[in-house]
């Protein structure tokens, strides 16, 4: 994947003057550094468990899920990894909804650090700037990619292409399933979350936030 670390701070600096960061510090540690403390903080919880790592089939956990925490599955922290997302002049004048339907959504839940799943919806109209729709399915991944709750991944996603179009007309839909709540507590297996992320013309013109609606729940 091409990155773009400085268009990544720059998102971030506006996530941050938006009030929807995710609550980070710098801690100065290297992606190797990283590895090898949660390695050792991971035997730690696995030794409290009562596992054998000295079994086959343990002995590599530990830096299994190191490896998978930093490089994988939350990688979005780190806005080195942010996408490269070079917008092309509207030079047609296009002023239609641009809509990206069932963008993969796959992330941790920051209460219980389990499985986030479902899809992202997104709309936009272009004023001056169009983007790659590559692009769009990058950013979700991007923002997915780090221990969060569905509210602010929505509000992220809507702010980070707000800042790149420069357009508030932008409307996100993200619908989830959460295993914080399937898998352990209530152990409800039927429910999903759904939220939302309207601005510009999709918050204030009924028309285009129903029309918006329409497309992304119209059968294929």
């Amino acid at each position: 994947m091409k990155t773009d670390e400085q268009l990544g701070l720059h998102v971030k600096q506006f996530l941050i003057d938006k009030g929807v960061e995710t609550p980070m510090v710098d801690n100065g540690l290297t992606d190797l550094e990283k590895i090898a403390e949660i390695k050792d903080k991971f035997t730690d919880i696995m030794n409290a468990l009562g596992l054998d790592l000295r079994d086959d089939s343990l002995i590599d956990t530990p830096s299994r899920v190191a490896k998978m925490y930093v490089n994988e599955i939350f990688f979005g922290l780190d806005y080195k990894h942010f996408p490269k997302a070079t917008t092309v002049d509207n030079k047609m004048k296009y002023d239609e909804m641009v809509i990206e339907r069932n963008i993969n959504v796959q992330s941790n839940c920051e209460h219980h650090f389990v499985i986030i799943d479902g899809s992202c919806h997104i709309s936009y109209i272009p004023k001056n700037k169009v983007l790659g729709l590559s692009k769009l399915n990058r950013i979700v991944q991007f923002f997915s990619k780090r221990p969060q709750i569905q509210e602010r991944l929505t509000e992220q996603i809507y702010y980070a292409l707000s800042y790149i179009l420069e357009t508030e007309d932008i409307g996100v839909i993200i619908e989830a399933a959460h295993y914080c709540v399937k898998s352990r507590g209530i152990q409800d297996v039927n429910s999903d979350t759904v939220t939302s992320k309207m601005g510009g013309c999709f918050k204030t013109d009924p028309e285009a936030r129903k029309e918006f609606l329409s497309i992304i729940n119209k059968q294929k």
